[in-house]
């Protein structure tokens, strides 16, 4: 659902499908509904997408991928300490899964639910615009830099586990290094960033 909607709206998505299943929300219960059903409950009363059609086939498809493929069970995507590369790509074979958000996928279990992967190596950082202006600000990447450039920055910097750098960057991006007017003396990067140096000049 994290796809061209603000992150709070795509977090949201299960939440409200399950408000209209009345708390019903379960793989067994999921399976059961056909493709148009749930494409009722991504649009009617209420859009809770941006591209209710396309996001309905999404979600109907990794239900059923979970029913089929992991026994009507998600945990076991990741069960077994399986390799971040491995986990990472089982994530990418769902429809609508590329690498950024099979990715943070993982890097969210790995950090904020402590699920041990064999390695954490493959977990790279999410590079969307918050991210990018961050690096570009810190002097570690140019100005406007690439998805490739950070990524393989954010790899050079920690290679054991690049996604780690992910969440606070995110946190600097969001809070204070805003695109316009941003908060350089309330954020903890301050003493080490050339940016707000730069502003002076």
């Amino acid at each position: 659902m994290d796809r061209l909607v603000d992150y709070e709206r795509a977090w949201l998505v299960p939440y409200k499908i399950s408000q209209k299943l009345n708390g019903k929300f379960s793989i067994e219960v999921l399976s059961q509904l056909s493709p148009e059903k749930v494409k009722e409950l991504m649009s009617k009363p209420e859009a809770l997408h941006r591209f209710p059609d396309k996001m309905s086939d999404v979600f109907h498809s990794a239900v059923k991928r979970i029913r089929d493929d992991y026994e009507d069970d998600a945990a076991q995507i990741w069960k077994g300490r399986p390799s971040s590369a491995e986990a990472v790509y089982r994530f990418l074979e769902f429809d609508g899964v590329g690498p950024k958000i099979a990715t943070m996928a993982v890097n969210i279990l790995a950090r904020d639910f402590k699920i041990e992967f064999a390695d954490t190596s493959s977990i790279d950082i999410s590079t969307d615009r918050q991210v990018r202006r961050v690096f570009a600000r810190l002097g570690l990447c140019p100005s406007e830099p690439t998805v490739e450039q950070v990524m393989y920055k954010a790899r050079a910097i920690h290679p054991d586990y690049p996604g780690i750098i992910d969440l606070p960057c995110w946190e600097i991006g969001e809070s204070w290094c805003r695109p316009h007017d941003p908060k350089c003396n309330k954020c903890y990067m301050k003493d080490l960033c050339p940016f707000p140096l730069s502003q002076k000049g």
